[in-house]
């Protein structure tokens, strides 16, 4: 047999992060928006930025809002030569920890220097302003070094947190960006699909049939390497209706209401998932035997039709539910 090449391809997970702010985050996100850095205050007298809404130490609600400086001292740092997609700068700079004038904690940010060789534990760095700000920690476009004479700290300032038009909630892209690598056994399941072929691997000890295949038996835990062609039709096993709309991804163009299944193809001991088409989502059932669509040029599946054949007896699938 012809070793099957693994493959590998870059992946991107990302989805926008919506929460609401507390009166404390509420105060710190408004107060960049206006220039002005507050930390909350805890029982023991220590001052903390960014601001936290209950003691680390002793849990209790904190509401006692101070303003710190717009100056520092950078208390460690990392140089980092190749900036990614979405970080504060576009050219080389250090991520520095930044303890603000009248603050007992570091804030985490980039500062914008020439090289590592212009960075140092104890440099004195100010906060550079972003142009527009909308209430967010990229209102603090980066830290620079600040040339002023060193002086003691600066000792925070009672303030009440209050601002005209309070930013109350904020909407946070999280995105990751990798590069997925399937491993053997996935890898031939893959490179047969895109020859409209549907693989498993069956377990040498309990002889059940994985699709898609892991490379390894769930149930015994021993290694699979025997190839078992299954399918292409199966059985709708169980399924849900979805009646929200994908976005940011290739099915903007799928109308909801739409139905998502568990299918069992035919020689298969897993259900796999897949998209059902072809048929009003309210006339999907368990039991309906299905077949896949191939769209021309593509690696996989579009979706799942029904194949016009018999419902199966439950008694068939019920294993696989």
């Amino acid at each position: 047999m012809t070793a099957t090449p693994v493959l590998t391809a870059p992946l991107v997970v990302e989805f926008p992060f919506t929460r609401s702010l507390g009166p404390v985050q509420s105060a710190f996100l408004t107060g960049l928006r206006e220039t002005t850095v507050l930390g909350v205050r805890t029982g023991d007298g220590k001052v903390l930025v960014p601001p936290v809404e209950y003691d680390p130490v002793t849990a209790d609600e904190l509401r006692d809002l101070v303003e710190v400086g717009a100056t520092g001292t950078v208390t460690t740092w990392a140089w980092n030569p190749d900036p990614r997609r979405g970080q504060p700068l576009a050219t080389p700079f250090a991520w520095v920890l930044v303890r603000l004038d009248g603050a007992d904690t570091a804030l985490l940010h980039a500062l914008d220097a020439p090289g590592p060789d212009a960075v140092r534990t104890g440099m004195r760095v100010r906060i550079r302003w972003a142009a527009q700000r909308t209430g967010a920690i990229t209102d603090i476009a980066c830290f620079e070094p600040h040339a002023g004479e060193p002086h003691a700290p600066a000792a925070a300032r009672p303030h009440s947190g209050v601002f005209p038009d309070p930013v109350t909630g904020i909407v946070a892209p999280a995105r990751l960006d990798y590069t997925y690598a399937p491993g053997r056994a996935q890898s031939a399941h893959l490179t047969a699909l895109a020859e409209r072929r549907i693989v498993g691997e069956r377990c040498p000890r309990c002889r059940k049939v994985y699709v898609p295949p892991r490379g390894a038996c769930p149930t015994c835990g021993v290694a699979t390497s025997e190839q078992v062609e299954v399918g292409p039709r199966g059985t709708v096993t169980t399924f849900c209706v979805v009646n929200i709309k994908a976005t940011h991804t290739a099915n903007l163009d799928i109308d909801v209401p739409y139905v998502y299944a568990h299918i069992a193809l035919d020689g298969a001991d897993l259900a796999l998932h897949g998209r059902i088409g072809g048929i009003p989502y309210d006339q999907v059932r368990m039991g309906l035997r299905v077949e896949p669509v191939w769209r021309d040029g593509a690696r996989h599946p579009d979706h799942y039709r029904p194949a016009g054949e018999p419902d199966a007896d439950y008694d068939t699938y019920k294993e696989l539910l």
